[in-house]
């Protein structure tokens, strides 16, 4: 099967399988559910991959175990990230930028976990670099332990059972042999909606936001060489 490559080579779903096998994937997996460096790792279309390369017979291992692993691999994915956000606490928010890490992709899994709450754990496994953030950001706001393993499992089980077994069920469609590349293009298509839909809506907000500052500030100022009151005067000064 010849898979359109989405970007480096190495980055490509069909590549990493036929070069690594399932342990590749499970490494994988696991590296994107928690640590920090695995956030531009392809989950999604790598996931899809496996269970349509296990329908075809390229990968001999049986369905019901290549999920049960990937399930695994993203729940202790997510452990790790968990607990290195315990661990490491505030501080992450004061690292500065390298290659392999950005404070904004931080402040995107912080606005996204206080938005959506625990659940989060479950939405943003469909979310790619916010899922990898997601687990240790819960470690960072030292969310409930037992409300994370329990959010952690079912969003593992949904993500790393639910797309191994939509790609699985697909792959024996002839359609999707013949369109295998599309069909990779409109996953990671797909995947990347949520983050521009949120990025516009943080620009959006960011513009009024502006918008609202300059208002204030003209409301604030009164004609020249008129005196402001005491009374605003006094309440600039409390702020």
């Amino acid at each position: 099967m010849n898979t359109l490559a989405l970007g480096p080579s190495w980055l490509d779903p069909d590549y990493l399988i036929q070069t690594f096998g399932l342990i590749g994937v499970l490494v994988i997996v696991f590296a994107e559910s928690g640590l920090l460096i695995g956030f531009f790792l392809p989950g999604d279309s790598l996931l899809f991959t496996t269970g349509l390369l296990v329908t075809t017979g390229k990968l001999d291992q049986p369905l019901w175990l290549v999920c049960t692993l990937v399930v695994a691999a993203a729940i202790l994915g997510d452990q790790v990230g968990y607990l290195f956000g315990r661990k490491v606490g505030p501080a992450l928010f004061k690292r500065p930028d390298s290659k392999l890490f950005k404070q904004e992709n931080v402040e995107k899994a912080h606005e996204f976990f206080e938005k959506h709450g625990p659940k989060s754990l479950i939405l943003a496994r469909f979310v790619p670099i916010v899922r990898t953030f997601t687990p240790i950001i819960a470690g960072v706001s030292r969310m409930n332990y037992r409300s994370f393993i329990t959010f952690n499992i079912i969003g593992g089980l949904l993500w790393g059972a639910g797309v191994t077994l939509l790609g699985a069920s697909l792959g024996k469609i002839d359609f999707v042999h013949k369109h295998i590349e599309m069909i990779l293009v409109a996953i990671v298509l797909i995947s990347v909606v949520p983050i521009v839909i949120e990025y516009l809506r943080a620009r959006s907000q960011s513009k009024k936001n502006a918008a609202n500052d300059g208002g204030d500030g003209d409301n604030d100022h009164d004609a020249p060489g008129t005196p402001n009151p005491p009374a605003e005067r006094g309440r600039h000064a409390k702020r």
